[in-house]
């Protein structure tokens, strides 16, 4: 076995054991996803298990009494903040409350600004429904490219955290070779953020599409044709994020051809999404709330 391919097994590892250690998600939240996914969920189904958390009933109802929704009355019943809301929006509070528990927190950020990559993350999550909405995606399955959107870099937070000094080595490669950051990554660590993500998302037994996401959002070809419709959007809401500098994640150089190709697997032109522009600010200065309630989780 070489030496390089010792230190990128050692580094593996390393992961590994980090992710390891990190916290399961909480029985709460795996029933609402397991609730979630069944065919015929209604808003009682969850309810009852909602009900059990006062913290997650709190963070529903802050959400539907927010700004985000700007709704004229206060709401105080759950089951009705649950229909107002959607099955999927709770989903994926109760996802995002999880994921900010145990990424959210500033020490986790060693070579990245945290309030730079969560304005990033919320870029995506929401030029990825926007898309969605451009494209007549069923209402029911665009809280998912929020979601996907707002997940999407997860990886890196254990890359930064673990080998600081390895992740500003990539971040100063990819700027020397004005390329895409997991291309570094791989070159001095020997695996990028995309296969951490996905030994994250496996962790946590996500969806399939948002286990996708992770992995593939940098070369959404390999994604699998059942979920390459959301992984390719969210590729291309990630290149808008890093093209108009919303938030940062790293990664400050897009490669031409690859635009164009995620642009073909999703069957739009440059200019349907530049025009977009203008609402998705509206929706990211909204959005910025959703991030807040999960936060306090």
């Amino acid at each position: 076995m070489t030496e390089i391919a010792i230190s990128t097994e050692q580094r593996f590892k390393k992961i590994q054991n980090y992710l390891d250690r990190m916290p399961s998600l909480s029985t709460t939240v795996t029933k609402v996803l397991e609730i979630c996914n069944q065919p015929n969920t209604s808003p009682n189904d969850l309810n009852r298990v909602i009900s059990l958390d006062p913290v997650l009933t709190g963070q529903v109802l802050k959400l539907i009494n927010s700004a985000y929704y700007a709704l004229p009355n206060q709401i105080t019943s759950l089951t009705r903040a649950i229909i107002m809301l959607g099955i999927n929006t709770v989903k994926n509070l109760a996802l995002s409350t999880a994921v900010l528990g145990n990424f959210g927190k500033e020490e986790n950020f060693r070579c990245l600004s945290m309030d730079a990559f969560w304005t990033h993350s919320i870029c995506v999550g929401v030029t990825a429904k926007a898309i969605a909405t451009e494209r007549n995606v069923p209402i029911t399955e665009r809280e998912e490219y929020f979601v996907g959107g707002l997940l999407h870099d997860l990886g890196k937070i254990p890359l930064n955290n673990r080998f600081p000094e390895e992740f500003e080595q990539a971040l100063e490669l990819a700027k020397i070779e004005e390329g895409p950051l997991n291309r570094a990554e791989s070159v001095i660590m020997g695996f990028d953020h995309g296969l951490v993500g996905k030994v994250i998302a496996e962790k946590w037994q996500l969806s399939q599409a948002i286990r996708e996401v992770l992995a593939y959002h940098h070369d959404p070809g390999n994604a699998s044709e059942e979920c390459r419709d959301l992984v390719s959007t969210v590729s291309l809401a990630n290149l808008y994020a890093n093209i108009y500098d919303y938030g940062s994640a790293g990664d400050f150089y897009q490669e031409t051809p690859t635009i164009y190709r995620v642009l073909e697997i999703v069957g739009l032109q440059w200019q349907d999404i530049s025009e977009l522009q203008e609402k998705v600010s509206v929706e990211i200065d909204k959005a910025q709330i959703f991030l807040q309630v999960s936060r306090e989780g």
